[in-house]
């Protein structure tokens, strides 16, 4: 029988990349998908509030977290099957992300080097739906397996079940609140050609004089470009990108290039318009600021840093006013990518 014994008054800091100092009531590792069985089947527990927890690279915690923390600590990759198309290939939910894209590209499977290097765990990548350099969880996605508390049943779901959207899924919204990941299967193309449609990615290639790069080549290009780009959160606490990137109409993003010509954008498949929040926040004049021990990062405007011993409110504070100032000057709402706990 796996053990559902219950750690109390845990500290957070080293579980979430911002580096918060913050602590858990009550604190569960799951490494055994037999642990949410029994919890499911204890009525004291399963009614408790709960907060999953990967690699904590979304999460802002505002203060210590009365809830129960569900660390998910489940580990496995393997190749599971093929297709006529792909290569199916599955991880548990608490591999490395990074470590699963890179041990993909050691099998010298294409796909997921776009998604190279983004912080956090296997079984969040879906929740998120993380994207990077013109790819997306979702356009690799195959299937993923979820626990689900209310009814201690397992079971497989679609990428049409999962609803993705932009940085969005079910998870995320009221009728996913009660299932957790536990593996994910991606579908890897036989028939692999690099994504280069970033001129960013396709400049790192060819000033290294790649012309046709291999899964590997173009996924260390992508390490490249992230490693000059966004701290470390092991030197400098952050969750990476900290705003989701607007979705305007097109008439809208046609006001903003009137006013503002320079305004970086991207057509989106249903005529909208996606706008860089980096490039609407540096306009700002918030690039390499700080307020009290909270910053934006020097090279990257859309990060924020953990400046030294930062509380998750002064991250929220710094937020705020850089929301306020974007809305101000353009119009524009910045929604906030990580979960605020």
């Amino acid at each position: 029988m796996p053990d559902l014994t219950l750690s109390t008054d845990v500290s957070l800091q080293a579980f979430n990349t911002f580096g918060i100092a913050a602590r858990a009531r009550r604190y569960l590792r799951i490494t055994d998908p037999a642990q949410l069985a029994q919890l499911a089947a204890d009525p004291a527990l399963n009614t408790l509030p709960r907060l999953v927890l990967g690699g904590g690279s979304n999460l802002l915690l505002t203060r210590d977290v009365e809830a129960l923390v569900l660390h998910m600590g489940l580990l496995g990759k393997e190749i599971v099957g093929e297709t006529a198309d792909s290569i199916l290939v599955r991880a548990q939910a608490g591999e490395s992300w990074h470590g699963f894209v890179q041990w993909t590209l050691a099998q010298g499977l294409g796909g997921l080097e776009n998604l190279a290097l983004i912080p956090g765990t296997v079984g969040a990548s879906p929740i998120q739906n993380i994207g990077a350099y013109g790819a997306e969880v979702k356009d690799l996605f195959h299937a993923l397996t979820v626990f689900d508390l209310a009814d201690g049943s397992t079971r497989t779901m679609t990428a049409a079940e999962c609803r993705f959207g932009y940085r969005d899924s079910v998870f995320k919204h009221a009728e996913g609140k009660d299932l957790i990941v536990l593996d994910v299967t991606f579908a890897l193309p036989r028939a692999w050609t690099p994504n280069l449609r970033y001129a960013e990615l396709a400049q790192e290639l060819a000033t290294v004089g790649i012309a046709t790069p291999t899964p590997q080549q173009a996924g260390d290009a992508v390490v490249a470009i992230r490693r000059r780009k966004l701290p470390d959160p092991a030197e400098i606490g952050n969750a990476g990108s900290f705003f989701k990137n607007p979705v305007v109409s097109a008439g809208e993003c046609a006001r903003l290039l009137a006013a503002w010509p320079a305004l970086v954008h991207h057509r989106q498949a249903d005529g909208s318009e996606k706008l860089a929040a980096g490039w609407l926040i540096d306009q700002c004049g918030w690039k390499g600021r700080t307020l009290g021990r909270a910053g934006v990062y020097p090279k990257q405007a859309l990060v924020l840093v953990n400046a030294g011993g930062a509380t998750g409110e002064e991250v929220m504070a710094l937020a705020r006013a850089i929301q306020r100032d974007v809305r101000e000057r353009f119009g524009v709402e910045l929604e906030p990518e990580p979960v605020m706990v």
